[in-house]
């Protein structure tokens, strides 16, 4: 196996090294010469997401088979191939005659074969109704209004076929959840669900606290169709304005790079900008890697595809001119380690941006150490997590970075699907090198074997300590059966279960998570926090980004209830979309006040691309907001990883807010900028920034409500920002438009 796994990377080195020695050729043209060369040789039958490599190979199969057995095998795997690929109308009438040939008294076969043909259906009443007939409630639990389908042919004979397997098999809750959602498509829901196999009370408002939001997309032309990717929502160009870049973990699939025309709508520079060219890209963030004050791009890749996996990241440098270049080779970034997770912070408080880079060793004959580049302080880096002591191996699924114990020092911590949470604690650097300890133990935080993915440092109870959100990846059933029995209030296990670690002050933390109202099942992949009603109070987004195509289960919404209790607001938000949510960024995208909820959508196999979402944000109430950029002089440019102490008084009684400079969530990127709710409050007394590797704190007295600033670090200058509002609820945005799909 170790062989084989070099001599499959061995092509693509090959290929870089030689196109150095090119002078003529670009480092945009080495990067894309490399990708292309990795999705060839990463094509074959092996590699379970090569969907056209696996069709070819099940195609000779069936011509070769001599045994009906055999030819019933490729005929069967040919047809999911099939549906993986978006080609229902081919894989039904082989699953149909499939269903015509399998024994009677093979009852197994014929279950499984006809749970694939209802899904293939099912499948055909989305590509028609959600994906060709796209409108703003398409494909939103509960579904109603105009996600109701139009053509309900699809899901009539997905019905029929799951009341038969029903009828033979009751306790097939999987089936039973799919079967409700069918009928909720055609609005059958509730009242044309046979009563034993009705699941009550899905289209019940989970709360009142939130009015709906609107999916316009469509509207402003950022429904771009891809596969599974990343957002970023970050202003590339310093005009104020927030853009958004999102990527697709497809290697025929390039970048898409959406620039906000000052408010008016949004303009397609993912061409003009060179970002197109670059392929695949489970996960993006923004950073500012050489401290010029324009926000670079990291892309990673491979993740999830084990030894197919030797993607390379790419270190994409903002030109300041609408332009961006590859700098990853000559970085010193490149590797090939399968990963979708990294987390950029100044771990030696030197005044320059390292990454820490998670990466998935799913085998012991494939490992995959994670890296930490530490700055050369001149846009190149060094890889030094061994000497660093957080060279860890494990099937790395998030990573966020953070102070947690307040001394000054930039923590770390790792999710996995191994079972282990790992938090490093940052005990200070040596000659540039930071060294980390192992303290997941002590610090509580270790204490069950559960596999987590998404993962992120927060202060959620504004007490201004940062503690730790992550989110259960455990299932031994399909997430639509967990779906299920939490409605049924049937015991579900640490299937999909949300931890919340809450910082004791002391170096531990006890987690918390059921016991304020996180008792939900959400198998999260995509995610991230902001304050979407101005209370101060960080609520979240969770997206199930599940590759099956029976995780047709919502994303959720959870509002913060004065950081003591969590409230599931998913339905009256009208935001708990059934396709797949990946890269979920919070921002104030039209100006109004309040944030806004981008998404990139759609699942790891081609047929499961689908339409990214903007819920924009009615308004909630009247409270009020500042929104707070920094620039470090001292500190890296970004100023990633300073600290926010915001009072003010509100109601006559005095509020203090907390806030850590960074992107957000570890799947999903928030712009640096920092949108806070203040209340009722009508102005900031006081703004406390304590500075990354400063231990210093800068006071600045006095900001009103509604303002927006500049930041410099030891200024006494206050820049104010004025932006155009916008209205992207009408179609008149459309005439603009970013959705080159």
């Amino acid at each position: 196996m170790k062989q084989c796994k070099h001599l499959l990377i061995i092509p693509v080195i090959l290929l870089f090294n030689s196109c150095r020695n090119e002078v003529k050729v670009s480092a945009n043209t080495e990067m894309v010469g490399l990708l292309s060369t990795v999705s060839k040789n990463f094509s074959v039958a092996d590699n379970s997401f090569a969907s056209q490599a696996k069709l070819n190979f099940y195609d000779s199969a069936l011509k070769a088979a001599e045994r009906p057995q055999d030819s019933a095998a490729a005929k069967y795997f040919m047809a999911n191939v099939l549906l993986e690929m978006g080609q229902e109308q081919k894989s039904i009438p082989l699953f149909e005659d499939l269903l015509r040939t399998i024994p009677l008294y093979e009852t197994d076969k014929k279950r499984r074969v006809m749970k694939d043909l209802a899904l293939s259906w099912l499948r055909v009443g989305e590509r028609t109704n959600c994906i060709t007939g796209h409108g703003t409630e398409s494909c939103i639990f509960p579904v109603k209004g105009n996600g109701v389908h139009r053509d309900k042919a699809g899901s009539e004979r997905a019905i029929e076929i799951y009341r038969s397997l029903l009828k033979e098999d009751p306790s097939d809750l999987e089936t039973r959840w799919l079967l409700n959602i069918a009928y909720m498509t055609i609005a059958g829901y509730p009242q044309q669900v046979p009563a034993e196999w009705l699941i009550k009370g899905l289209d019940a408002d989970t709360s009142s606290l939130v009015k709906p939001f609107m999916d316009v997309a469509v509207n402003t032309g950022l429904n771009t169709k891809n596969m599974a990717g990343g957002s970023i929502v970050e202003d590339f160009n310093n005009d104020g304005y927030l853009d958004i870049v999102t990527s697709s973990w497809g290697l025929d699939e390039g970048m898409h790079f959406c620039i906000n025309k000052s408010g008016s709508g949004f303009a397609d520079m993912s061409d003009s900008s060179g970002l197109q060219q670059f392929t695949g890209g489970l996960n993006i963030m923004q950073t500012d890697y050489n401290n010029d004050g324009l926000k670079d791009i990291f892309v990673l890749r491979g993740a999830w595809k084990g030894r197919f996996g030797k993607e390379p990241n790419s270190l994409l440098k903002n030109n300041g001119n609408g332009t961006f270049t590859d700098v990853t080779k000559e970085s010193g970034l490149l590797s090939f380690y399968p990963t979708q997770t990294a987390t950029w912070a100044d771990f030696n408080n030197d005044g320059w941006l390292d990454v820490f880079i998670g990466n998935e060793t799913s085998t012991q004959d494939d490992v995959n150490p994670c890296e930490l580049f530490i700055s050369n302080k001149n846009g190149t880096f060094t890889n030094m997590a061994d000497k660093a002591g957080c060279s860890v191996t494990a099937f790395v699924k998030g990573v966020t970075s953070g102070d947690y114990d307040n001394d000054g020092l930039t923590d770390i911590f790792i999710s996995t699907l191994n079972g282990l949470k790992v938090l490093l604690k940052n005990e200070g650097s040596q000659n540039g090198i930071p060294h980390f300890k192992d303290v997941s133990v002590q610090a509580g935080v270790s204490n069950n074997t559960v596999r987590t993915f998404p993962t992120w440092f927060w202060d959620y109870d504004n007490d201004g300590w940062l503690d730790i959100f992550v989110c259960s990846y455990e299932f031994n059933r399909p997430p639509a059966w967990y779906a299920a029995a939490e409605a049924l209030q049937i015991p579900t296990g640490n299937g999909g279960r949300i931890f919340l670690y809450h910082n004791k002050h002391d170096g531990t933390f006890e987690e918390v998570g059921t016991k304020i109202g996180l008792n939900k099942i959400a198998f999260t992949m995509g995610c991230n926090f902001g304050d979407i009603d101005n209370d101060g109070w960080l609520d979240m987004y969770l997206g199930t980004g599940n590759p099956q195509y029976t995780s047709l289960v919502p994303n959720k919404m959870f509002k913060n209830i004065n950081g003591k209790s969590f409230v599931d607001v998913t339905t009256s938000a009208r935001v708990g979309n059934l396709q797949k949510g990946h890269g979920v960024s919070f921002a104030d995208l039209d100006n109004d006040g309040d944030q806004d909820i981008y998404i990139d959508m759609g699942g790891a196999y081609s047929g499961d691309a689908y339409q990214n979402s903007l819920y924009v944000n009615p308004g909630q109430n009247n409270n009020r907001w500042v929104n707070i950029s920094l620039q470090g002089v001292n500190c890296n440019r970004a100023a990633i990883g300073a600290r926010l102490k915001l009072t003010f008084t509100e109601n006559g009684k005095t509020r203090t807010i907390y806030r850590h400079v960074n992107s957000g969530g570890s799947f999903g990127s928030n712009p640096l900028l920092q949108h806070i709710g203040i209340g009722q409050a009508t102005a900031v007394e006081t703004v406390e920034i304590k500075w990354p590797g400063n231990n210093n704190v800068q006071v600045v007295k006095n900001l009103k409500a509604g303002d927006q600033v500049l930041i410099r670090q030891g200024s006494d200058a206050i820049t104010k920002v004025k932006l155009n509002k916008s209205d992207y609820t009408f179609s008149k945005q459309a005439a603009i438009g970013c959705s080159p799909n």
